[in-house]
């Protein structure tokens, strides 16, 4: 598929009056082709500004939320970032243009498998993925300079996540129940004071503990036309 330059164009556009003024997170979100990441029946609405379901009872975040996110967490290319809910895998590919290294867990196992496939397709070689409960993190290879949260926590951050930030790391995180949800970040101080702030109200899918079983949401993981 050839992605519609002007519709991308249009949508940094968009981004830029919104309020996203990192140009390398411009400059990532306009060089992975969002289509590859979204059904087929959909991806003519790839470059709105629009959450789209994606299979397994998950979705691709709207576009500016994803910016929105990625440049609160203030990276660098030196930067090992974690990131819980892998989904479609496009904001772990996002993150892969602006860091030296990404972490990324999914719960739901097709999505994960659909995610790598992608990974592959578009030769990204820094992202390591994992099926696993992203509620407790991934301390093999912890602490995290970044930590990125793409589910909502009820009531605030598992516990094991912040243990794996460093000492001056900062963690973008949804946080509420359905319907009050806030995006918070906090950003590690001490071994345990951490400055809190709260970024925007959101609207995500809950953050929750195990691997999916086969037959929880289990609608078909999505497909595509690019080979991924």
């Amino acid at each position: 598929m050839n992605t519609p330059a002007p519709k991308i164009i249009r949508l940094i556009m968009a981004l830029r009056s919104a309020g996203i003024t990192d140009t390398a997170v411009l400059s990532a979100m306009e060089r992975i082709p969002r289509e590859i990441f979204i059904p087929r029946a959909m991806q003519d609405q790839a470059y709105e500004d629009i959450a789209l379901p994606i299979g397994r009872g998950q979705t691709i975040s709207q576009p500016f939320i994803v910016a929105y996110m990625t440049q609160a967490l203030e990276l660098n290319d030196r930067m090992k970032v974690l990131e819980i809910g892998t989904g479609s895998g496009y904001q772990a590919c996002i993150l892969s243009k602006l860091v030296r290294r990404v972490y990324t867990i999914e719960r739901h196992k097709p999505l994960l498998e659909h995610a790598e496939k992608i990974f592959e397709h578009l030769k990204i070689r820094n992202i390591t993925a994992i099926a696993g409960d992203g509620m407790k993190g991934w301390p093999q290879q912890a602490p995290f300079d970044r930590i990125i949260v793409t589910a909502a926590a009820q009531d605030s951050p598992p516990q094991a996540l912040l243990e794996q930030l460093s000492i001056g790391g900062i963690m973008i995180v949804p946080v509420g129940r359905t319907g009050n949800q806030v995006l918070k970040r906090y950003k590690r101080e001490g071994d345990d004071t951490f400055a809190i702030k709260d970024l925007l109200p959101v609207r995500f899918v809950p953050l929750l503990p195990d691997l999916a079983r086969y037959s929880e949401n289990a609608d078909d993981p999505v497909e595509n036309d690019d080979g991924a």
